[in-house]
């Protein structure tokens, strides 16, 4: 195909909030700088709502979307249920599983597939339902995979302390299986970094060489140093999903009452623990109740003057395939703590200070030393903002993957039977 021409580009995405979760941000961005570089997209997406630049169209498909916060877990009308696939929706979320990868793509395919004429390209942010499985068989299809839910599942797993709770786990990453069958029949997936693709390609038994290497950006419109606002000694900033084994905010919480005990010490969680859950507990249990904040929901304005505010990001994450958090932080200029977990040394590099997962000692080492060394600190956020800017840009990231893209579609057309 013309190296430069326009693409009609279809993006899918089963659940894709914009202001948190990295799939989310990732349509929102990655959207953006494909329609920069003068392509024509348009979304397909599930719950929930997802508001983009009016010149971006977003379909999202109907669904019975049943972790809504404002009405989780209902029981829909028996009207709903007269439609096969709202059933298997229900069915699987009343039994413990997670059906929305399987019932999106279900979806996707029946709304597309008397629509194809309208795209040169259908691009899957992780369903890797059977549905696209279908549809890469009508036309040039390619995936994203953020990162190998493998390592979430055996992580959620062996954080579990009962056999029901292991199965109970066990039976929520059931789609795993269909993910990877449908990831195997795929010309060629993205993924974000050299760790995923590793991972991917050992989980999912698929071919170093079917993977483009495409890392995210950060958004430095969104991201940026806020002038004018001191940063607070002793204040430490964590973005996390709380109770979330993977996001390793249990460690951090050990590194924190360790610190209490020699010194006054803030922590400051985006987000909300689950009401009763796991991190409340353990907050409780360890005493540190004052030292812990929970911002819940905020808006980006009031994220970036969090950042501005503190003296440093930890990211305790067990596991990444990226590492979003981490270059936001960088981006405000904020001196970065990580874990060597997946991919964050590839997007923390020599700008900040690495450790191994899973250590609270070695987070208590690593944040004591940059409370004690603020000039290391303000040295290192003005390397983590240059390294930003050099490395992960969205422009960037939408360059290489309208190359992958050109290299789908000439594999896909070279591969059709030749026409009379």
């Amino acid at each position: 195909m013309i190296k430069n021409s326009r693409l009609r580009i279809c993006l899918l995405s089963y659940r894709s909030n914009p202001h948190s979760g990295g799939q989310g941000v990732y349509i929102k961005n990655i959207s953006r700088a494909l329609k920069d570089l003068g392509h024509d997209v348009e979304i397909i997406s599930g719950p929930p709502d997802l508001v983009l630049d009016p010149d971006i169209p977003v379909h999202r498909l109907p669904c019975l979307d049943l972790y809504d916060p404002k009405d989780p877990f209902r029981v829909p009308s028996l009207k709903e249920l007269a439609n096969p696939v709202n059933l298997i929706e229900w069915i699987g979320v009343s039994t413990m599983g997670f059906p929305e990868p399987f019932t999106f793509g279900v979806r996707a395919y029946q709304y597309l597939r008397k629509r194809l004429n309208q795209y040169d390209i259908i691009h899957d942010n992780q369903s890797l339902s059977y549905g696209i499985w279908a549809l890469s068989k009508l036309i040039p299809t390619i995936a994203t995979i953020h990162h190998p839910i493998t390592v979430d599942r055996k992580i959620a797993v062996r954080s579990e302390s009962s056999i029901l709770l292991k199965l109970k786990s066990l039976r929520w990453f059931s789609f795993l299986s269909m993910q990877k069958q449908v990831g195997r029949t795929l010309r060629r997936i993205i993924t974000v970094s050299n760790s995923a693709r590793e991972d991917i390609s050992r989980d999912f038994k698929i071919p170093d060489k079917k993977f483009s290497i495409v890392p995210n950006g950060i958004n430095t419109k969104q991201f940026y140093p806020l002038e004018g606002v001191k940063r607070e000694k002793n204040r430490i900033i964590v973005t996390n999903s709380a109770d979330t084994a993977l996001k390793g905010l249990n460690y951090l919480l050990h590194a924190i009452a360790m610190i209490s005990k020699i010194r006054e010490i803030k922590l400051v969680v985006i987000g909300s623990p689950q009401k009763n859950g796991a991190i409340e507990k353990l907050i409780k249990k360890l005493s540190i109740s004052k030292q812990v904040t929970f911002t819940g929901r905020i808006t980006d304005d009031e994220f970036v003057i969090q950042y501005a505010k503190s003296s440093m990001a930890v990211v305790p994450s067990v596991y990444e395939g990226f590492g979003l958090p981490a270059g936001e932080a960088m981006a405000c200029k904020v001196p970065v703590i990580s874990t060597t977990g997946g991919a964050l040394p590839e997007v923390v590099g020599d700008s900040g200070i690495l450790v191994p997962p899973a250590n609270p000692k070695a987070l208590f080492t690593a944040i004591t030393l940059l409370l004690d060394h603020p000039e290391k600190a303000r040295s290192m956020g003005k390397a983590g903002y240059q390294r930003v800017h050099d490395h992960f840009t969205w422009e960037k990231a939408a360059e290489l993957t309208i190359a992958a893209y050109r290299e789908v579609i000439d594999d896909y057309r070279r591969l059709q039977p030749a026409q009379d």
